[in-house]
């Protein structure tokens, strides 16, 4: 099985990650993207890097059984894709927390309220394979919790249960 854990910078993906339970091999895909060289340009605006998407599907191939954790993860073939959500206010100052600029935490907050990558998730896998999570109120534990009923199907898809465009 392969399953993508992703939501925008901030949602809580690598902290909820770290907490699982699971035989699946867990990839933080920020980490292997910037060990192997997996990018094509350095964005100096956002600080970040441009992942090479076709290079990251390269250094997955062949690996089964596993869980990949970033903000890109619903790109890549999956089975399941558990979107991690958080309310765009509680976003915006969890990232200007961890020391981001205020310009990438409102652009991040905004994306956010906008359902970016949910939208995207649905597009590439359906919403049948699409497990929306809203981590606002949520403790790490609690997050984790919730992607480990997804991956033992105790859960079902839930794409479009949380709506944040009042924050617009």
């Amino acid at each position: 099985m392969r399953v993508a854990v992703t939501g925008t910078p901030g949602t809580g993906k690598t902290t909820a990650t770290d907490r699982l339970d699971t035989d699946l091999e867990v990839v933080h895909l920020n980490d292997v993207v910037e060990s192997e060289g997996l990018y094509t340009a350095v964005d100096e605006a956002r600080d970040s890097k441009v992942a090479d998407l076709e290079g990251v599907r390269e250094w997955l191939d062949g690996r089964e059984d596993v869980l990949v954790e970033s903000h890109l993860a619903h790109l890549l073939e999956a089975d399941r894709v558990v979107v991690l959500r958080c309310a765009p206010d509680e976003l915006e100052r969890r990232l200007r927390d961890r020391g981001e600029p205020a310009r990438k935490a409102e652009e991040n907050a905004e994306s956010e309220a906008l359902d970016v990558i949910l939208s995207e998730a649905v597009r590439v896998h359906g919403e049948a394979n699409v497990y929306e999570v809203d981590t606002t109120e949520l403790t790490p534990g609690e997050v984790a919790d919730a992607v480990s009923a997804v991956l033992a199907g105790d859960r079902d898809p839930s794409a479009g249960d949380v709506d944040f465009t009042d924050y617009l």
